[in-house]
Parts: structure tokens; C-alpha cells; sequence
């Protein structure tokens, strides 16, 4: 016995220093990413809210209350008001068949879900105006039934859909696979329907996951630029969103415009990474055992 309690604070004190890096070492590395935040994140931070409000209240509370602005404003949350549940359940859909079923055709599924991700958001636009636009496959149907896509809201919602759809789905699937289908396959022996199934077992196991993917795809809904600037047409007014707004403001040396409408997405990312963090927490106290 004693042999054998000597040979584990043997391993133990041999492991220790493998484990303990110096403190010159962890201090150097703290600085570093320390550093990378100031840098790269608090400092343009810093700047967007500075400039917003150089020359005082009155002239930021002006800005953003400027027609082209709140039209901006009402096209973006509209966009994001359409694109989202379309994606929550599309997610939902998506990562149920994937994690419950088997098909042909599932990998494919999965490389499809993860293609916004590949592609360049200004490519993603560029498909729906060779679709869409005038010279387009259905360019000729959709003008002969007086359908605007291409330069119009539509299109704005096409492109944002497309840019977004996976983020739901992408944080479901590893959790729904994880988590197996044993309790739900209980409940269906005790009798439970197909929603009691859903409403009672499933959704409550995958809630904070999917709340997260909601988040993170209306932050991506409200902040796309490229896809978007490609569809929009930078109409003022029309089918401008905030984020195109800022590029028109900035470009036309309307500079405290520019940087009050983009305090809004700022204050937006901000809000999107305590919200993030919040659920992070609240999804590991749910996984912690009681």
C-alpha cells in the first residue's frame, strides 16, 4: 500500500511542473490578449462613440432621427423580423431530421447547411441578382408579373436568409446528438403525442442552445452588408438598410451620420455578447448537477 502511495506522489510531483507554466509566461500571454482587445475591439469601440458624439447630443439625436435614417432602421429590424423565425425553423427542422432520422441525401443536407459559411457574402448576392435580375434565369417571369426582387426588399430578405440560415441549426445539431433520443423515445412508450414530446423533453434539453443560435442569427441579420449591398441597390430611403446607411453617410462626409447609426450596430454587438455570455452561463448552471 505504501509502495503504491509513493508511486502516485511520484507522478503527481513529476506532472506538476509539465502542468505550471512560468509566471513570466502567463503574464506575457495575458498582456498579449489583453492587447489584441484594446487594439482591436475597445479602441474601435471607442472611436465609433467618440465621433458620434462630437459635436454634442443635440446633433447625434438629429442624425438618427433623419428620414433615410429611421427608414434604415425600420428596413432592418423588417428584415430581421422576417428572416429570423424562417431560420429558428428551418434550424429546428433541419437539425431534427439530421440527429433523428436516417435518409439519403443527409450528408449533402450537412454541407449545404455549413455552405453560407464557404462563400463570400458579396458571391451569396451576386447568385440571387443571376437569378433574379433582369438578364436572370427568372428575370423575364418574375418582370412579367411585376415582381421586384432585385433592388427592392425581397431581395434584401432573400440574401439575409440565405446568409443566416445555418446558425441555428449549426448550434442544435451537436447538442440533439449529444443528447440521443432516449428520453423522447420514452416518452412516446408512455404515451405521449408527437408535440407532448417536443413541448415536454425536447424543448426544454435544447432551449438555451437554441435561443443562442436566435441570438447569433439576428445579430449576422442586422449587421449583413455584402450579400445585401449587392441586392439593395443603395436606393435612400428604399432599401437601405443601417449598415449600408453608415457606408452612404461616411462616403457622402456626413461623418457624425455615419458614426451615430453605426453606434446602433455597436450597441448591438455589445448587447449580442452579454446576451452570449449570459446564456453561455445559464446553459452550463442548467448542465451542472444539482
Amino acid at each position: 500500500m505504501n509502495a503504491v502511495t509513493d508511486l502516485i506522489k511520484t507522478a503527481e510531483a513529476v506532472k506538476r511542473p509539465a502542468l505550471t507554466d512560468p509566471v513570466w509566461l502567463r503574464r506575457a500571454l495575458t498582456g498579449i490578449a489583453l492587447g489584441f482587445i484594446l487594439l482591436f475591439l475597445c479602441l474601435p469601440l471607442a472611436v465609433v462613440l467618440i465621433e458620434a458624439f462630437a459635436k454634442g447630443w443635440a446633433t447625434y439625436w438629429s442624425a438618427l432621427t433623419q428620414p433615410d435614417t429611421l427608414s434604415a432602421i425600420r428596413l432592418t429590424l423588417l428584415t430581421a423580423l422576417v428572416t429570423v423565425p424562417l431560420n429558428t425553423l428551418f434550424g429546428l427542422c433541419a437539425a431534427w431530421a439530421i440527429t433523428r432520422f436516417q435518409f439519403p441525401g443527409k450528408s449533402l443536407l450537412l454541407t449545404l447547411i455549413d455552405l453560407p459559411f464557404s462563400v463570400s457574402p458579396v458571391i451569396s448576392g451576386l447568385i440571387f441578382v443571376l437569378i433574379f435580375g433582369a438578364q436572370g434565369w427568372l428575370g423575364e417571369w418574375v418582370s412579367a408579373h411585376n415582381i421586384k426582387v432585385i433592388y427592392a426588399v425581397p431581395g434584401i430578405i432573400l440574401a439575409t436568409l440565405f446568409i443566416t440560415f445555418p446558425f441555428v441549426a449549426r448550434e442544435l445539431i451537436p447538442l440533439m446528438q449529444e443528447m440521443g433520443s432516449q428520453e423522447e423515445e420514452a416518452a412516446l412508450s408512455l404515451g405521449a403525442s408527437s408535440w407532448q414530446m417536443f413541448f415536454q423533453i425536447t424543448l426544454p434539453n435544447i432551449k438555451w442552445a437554441l435561443l443562442y443560435g436566435v441570438l447569433l442569427c439576428n445579430a449576422r441579420a442586422m449587421g449583413e452588408f455584402g450579400a445585401v449591398s449587392v441586392v439593395s441597390g443603395h436606393i435612400r430611403g428604399l432599401t437601405n438598410t443601417l449598415p449600408l446607411h453608415v457606408e452612404v453617410s461616411y462616403n457622402e462626409y456626413d461623418f457624425v451620420g455615419a458614426f451615430a447609426s453605426a453606434s446602433i450596430l455597436a450597441g448591438l454587438a455589445l448587447l449580442t455578447l452579454v446576451l452570449k455570455t449570459t446564456l453561455e452561463w445559464l446553459q452550463q448552471q442548467n448542465r451542472s448537477p444539482t
